[in-house]
């Protein structure tokens, strides 16, 4: 089987950065300018649709404590976890298109889209980029019991004992399956998934090594490799982490062109008047270039992006079509 991964996100976003650069324009400063005579005028919700103090979480609400100081009007983070995602998607898209209602989203939105086999909403028809805002990395990690310190030699040790060992994921679909299916197929490793209701509950059973290992997010596990309580073999981007540079990338480990994220994204219901979109888009990157919200970020293992709406939607379409292919070869479907 082959297997394609994708090119590097940080090379795929340059344009869309310069892009944004280009806001200074008369055309757009003057739609912008329009828009902050109105707009906001009172509060504005963040839905996050994941449950608070998880990693999707900690990076939506750097930004909208970044937001609300220079807009002056309070955006309020508002969690509603639930099926992979799509509750609080759902609810951004019956939500008005004023602007006042956002929906903080991840990878799982284009994921969707191949695992549900009824999806009560349209990601392209419902709902209207804003921005990419940042991506999470993955890393494979494996519990102390197993002994391989080196991605070749778990891969070996994995191929010795086939169908003996478990991954572990955030959930049936989740890029953290999706990641390590990948990892698992272009090896040849024969493997079992146990999905678990989210990273926390997984990385407690790799800790106490009844999984053997996983492909989670940095921010998940960075406590527990700190802590020596798990061993990070590789991590998923093109380079390897500041926070960790003596960690090489699985495409440093026989793996070329092997890049992986949990990225993530602001979108508003569909139809919200461009003015109000370009304003916030002008917030959202203002927030990504200020110092504190990078150095926070970066603590959390978070990579910045930043983006115009149209190269977000160019993006989120590319990477459905990328997912609804891998999603396919693992067979799941979800109700």
């Amino acid at each position: 089987m082959q297997v394609c991964f994708q090119p590097s996100l940080s090379r795929r976003i340059v344009s869309a950065t310069v892009l944004a650069a280009l806001a200074g324009t008369a055309s757009l400063a003057s739609t912008v300018a329009q828009a902050q005579t109105s707009f906001p005028s009172k509060s504005i919700t963040m839905i996050v649709p994941f449950p608070p103090g998880g990693p999707t979480d900690l990076v939506a609400r750097v930004i909208a404590q970044k937001m609300s100081e220079s807009m002056g009007q309070s955006v309020i983070v508002d969690n509603r976890g639930g099926a992979n995602g799509n509750l609080g998607a759902m609810l951004a898209v019956r939500a008005a298109a004023d602007g006042y209602t956002m929906l903080y989203n991840t990878s799982s939105i284009a994921l969707s889209p191949a695992l549900y086999k009824s999806l009560s909403y349209d990601v392209k028809r419902d709902l209207a980029p804003v921005a990419l805002t940042a991506v999470v990395p993955l890393a494979l990690v494996v519990a102390l019991n197993v002994p391989a310190n080196t991605v070749p030699e778990f891969i070996a040790y994995a191929k010795a004992n086939p169908g003996k060992l478990s991954y572990g994921s955030a959930g049936n679909g989740n890029v953290t399956h999706l990641g390590a299916f990948q990892f698992v197929r272009a090896n040849g490793i024969d493997a079992v998934h146990i999905p678990y209701k989210g990273s926390a509950p997984a990385d407690v059973d790799l800790v106490g090594g009844q999984i053997q290992f996983m492909t989670d997010t940095v921010n998940s596990v960075m406590p527990f490799v700190r802590d020596k309580r798990l061993k990070m073999l590789a991590v998923t981007t093109p380079k390897r982490m500041s926070l960790f540079p003596d960690v090489p990338t699985l495409a440093e480990s026989g793996m070329p062109g092997f890049e992986v994220g949990a990225w993530q994204g602001l979108m508003v219901p569909a139809n919200t008047p461009k003015p109000i979109i370009q304003r916030l888009n002008a917030e959202v990157m203002k927030a990504l270039q200020s110092p504190d919200v990078r150095q926070k970020l970066a603590l959390q293992g978070a990579e910045p992006l930043g983006s115009t709406p149209e190269a977000y939607g160019e993006y989120i379409q590319k990477e459905i079509t990328r997912w609804d292919n891998v999603v396919k070869q693992t067979g799941v479907t979800l109700e």
